[in-house]
Formats: structure tokens, sequence, C-alpha cells
């Protein structure tokens, strides 16, 4: 069964939690307690209807304000498809909170009020998804239901996406468009006979098709966590290496290159909890031994032969900034990139990048809370990194403000 990672985005109100609650309760994934729990608390409140957002917003700040602060995950399966839903906030200040449900996701859940149409949040979560590299994006314009289910407003909203999506990096064919009411359900599970102009699929159903292949062509990079040499007689010479794999896939006999040492060996085995196999898939947490006796400490990196990753003590990269304090040229930070950790200078901050695609500002003073820009930083030892394009999982990073040890920023390498 295919596991599909979704985010959700949106603005304030826009019907983020509601939709993915009348998701929930259209495949009957919510127990009978969480169904009479929404069934009482909207009689509570006064709504002649159930209030299908009860079932997401878990904080008790959120409940009783009726919004999203924090990142939930939901989990429901169909017959062909599990599901992990991050319903992200929809404020402008948690927008750092939209990355971090946006950052692991495959698919995005982009919701439109009908009403307001596109507004200054829907580029700014149309920009963060491009900015991620989230292949497929589902358009949910919301609301039909208070706009008479109005082709024409349909139409409007969905031409300025794609007017907006030319300026950015996705084809036509990764963008889907959807009339639903949450509220009602229509179009989210089923086609709705109220939206009879309409002839696609349902939300679901676009959700059901989309083919989970994050990064196929990307290459095997394996951090090791751990070295393990048991202290038993019976394993006395043995030297496995402990990690997770990420980009491709690692096979038994591959010429291997081990980081920073560049010496050269080959995959001997491959062993996880419960046996030994002849391949590993990229996400596989796996210990691996090699044919040779070389020197392999944690924080050293294993990849294929001629598949080697840029050595640099000097990082370009995008970054989205998540702390109160700004973030200016000369600051000190730590970096975390993977299992490794280094000392780091911002060295240059290039730009501040406007999230609505109308450009950058060249060389600005700094960066506060929730915006995005373009930076240079140099380390205190070499990284081994690609681009965030090529591999995703090797081309993040965070920054760690030493003071605080709160995380200040998250960087996409260029």
């Amino acid at each position: 069964m295919n596991v599909l990672k979704i985010a959700t985005a949106g603005s304030v109100d826009d019907g983020k939690s509601t939709l993915i609650g009348r998701i929930l309760y259209d495949t009957k994934s919510l127990t009978d307690d969480k169904l009479q729990e929404i069934e009482d608390k909207s009689k509570q409140r006064g709504f002649d209807y159930l209030d299908f957002s009860l079932a997401t917003d878990g904080l008790v700040a959120e409940r009783e304000q009726g919004i999203t602060i924090d990142v939930a995950h939901i989990y429901f399966s169909t017959n062909t498809t599990s599901f992990i839903i991050a319903d992200t906030p929809g404020h402008v200040e948690y927008t750092r909170n939209m990355v971090t449900g946006a950052s692991t996701s495959q698919a995005s859940i982009i919701l439109i009020d009908a009403r307001n149409g596109v507004v200054e949040q829907t580029y700014r979560h149309f920009f963060i998804n491009n900015l991620l590299r989230v292949k497929n994006i589902v358009v949910a314009v919301n609301k039909m239901d208070l706009v008479d289910y109005s082709e024409e407003k349909f139409i409007s909203i969905k031409n300025e996406i794609l007017a907006l999506a030319e300026k950015s990096d996705y084809k036509d064919q990764n963008i889907h468009f959807v009339p639903i009411s949450a509220l009602h359900g229509d179009n989210v599970v089923a086609t709705s006979k109220n939206i009879n102009w309409y002839t696609g699929k349902s939300l679901l159903d676009y959700l059901e098709a989309i083919e989970v292949s994050d990064q196929k062509t990307a290459q095997a990079r394996f951090p090791v966590q751990t070295v393990i040499r048991p202290k038993t007689e019976e394993y006395h010479d043995y030297r496995g290496y402990a990690g997770k794999l990420y980009g491709g896939d690692l096979s038994v006999g591959d010429d291997v290159i081990i980081l920073p040492s560049e010496t050269s060996s080959k995959v001997k085995s491959i062993e996880f909890f419960n046996g030994s196999f002849t391949t590993a898939k990229s996400g596989s947490s796996i210990t691996v031994t090699l044919e040779d006796d070389v020197n392999v400490s944690r924080g050293d990196m294993i990849v294929k032969n001629g598949q080697q990753p840029n050595i640099t003590k000097q990082i370009e990269a995008t970054i989205c900034w998540m702390d109160k304090t700004p973030l200016q040229a000369f600051n000190k930070y730590y970096i975390k990139h993977g299992i490794n950790d280094a000392q780091a200078k911002i060295t240059s901050l290039t730009s501040l990048i406007h999230t609505d695609f109308s450009g950058k500002e060249e060389n600005p003073s700094e960066l506060t809370l929730n915006e995005i820009g373009e930076i240079t930083l140099k380390t205190s030892k070499p990284l081994f990194v690609d681009s965030y394009q090529n591999n995703k999982s090797n081309g993040a990073f965070i920054l760690i403000d030493a003071k605080t040890n709160n995380t200040a920023g998250v960087g996409f390498i260029k």
C-alpha cells in the first residue's frame, strides 16, 4: 500500500481543519467516541451542523479560538493508500510551522476561500511549496456553497493560480483544481451533484491517484550514526556501520567511498533488524559492513563511487528565518546538517525574497521572523552537501542559536 504525506495550507478560516475532519468522517476514519464528542460540542456551541474542525484542532487554545496553531498530524487509510496529513496553521505568524509541515510532504492541498479568492497567504504558501519542491499541488476552492457554486468564480481563481504557476517551477500537470464545500462534503470524498458543471475527480480521488515516487533518481547518501563493535567472541572481528539511508538505493557489491577520508571499499552486507538483504531502499534504517577494514567513524558518510557530494566549508542557501532575533550578516550559529554539526558564520545576507514572486530586495540589513532570504555562510569544518533540488535530505540544514539553543532557521542549499 502506498504511503502519501500531505500538507495543508491556506489562509485563516479557509477551512483546512474542517476539510480534514470531513475526509475522516466520510471515509469512516473517526472512532465512535470522537464522533460523539464532535456531535456534543457542536450542539453546545449552538451549531445546527457538525463542526469537523474539532477532529483535528487538538490544543485547548485551538479549540477555544477556532484556529489552528500547531502542526497536527492526522493518519487515515483508504483501500489503496495510507495518508499522513500535516494540518498547518494559516496565520502569517505561524509561517514557520507551515514550512515544518511541508518539508517532508510529497503533496500539498492549498485551500482558497471562494468568497475571498487568492490572498497574500495563498502567494506565500504557494511560494513555500515551490521552495520545498513539493511535487504535487491540489488547489481546493472551498466554501463554494457560499458563492452559489459559481463556475465563474472558480475559473477566475484557477486562472489566477495558473498565472502564478508560470513564475514558479511547477508545470500544469502537477497542479489540480477542485471546487469543494468541506462543510457539506461536496467533491471532497465523492463528486457532488450540486456542482454539475465540474467534470473532474473528487479531492480524495486526486490524492489517491498521486504516484509516490519521492526522489527515486537521487544519489545514495548513508551518514554513519554509530559504529557497532560487539564485545563477544563470536563477533570478535565484526564491524558494522548503522544509520538511515537517504536518496537512492544501496546494494551488496557496490563500490563505495567513505568521506571525508575518501578511502574506497565495497559493500559486504546489508543488515536489517530481522535479517540480511542484497539491496536497501531509500529511507531504510540499516547496518552496513564493508569488505575492507577501513577507518569509519560517526559522522562519516558512505556514498557510491562516482556519486560524491560536494565537500565544502562555504554554503550558499535559501533560508526561512524562525527566530524572534533577526538574522544579520556576520552573526554566528551552530549548523546542524544531518548528523553533523559545526560552527557557522553568516558571511553575507544576499537578499530578502518576496513570497508573492514579485522579486528580491538585494542586500537587506536583516531577516526577521518568518521572512525568507538568501545567505552565504562559512563552517568551521567541511560538510558533505548536495543541492536541495538534487537531494532533499542532504540539501537541508538548520541553524541553532548558540545562546538559547533555539532552532533559528532552516536552510535549503543551492
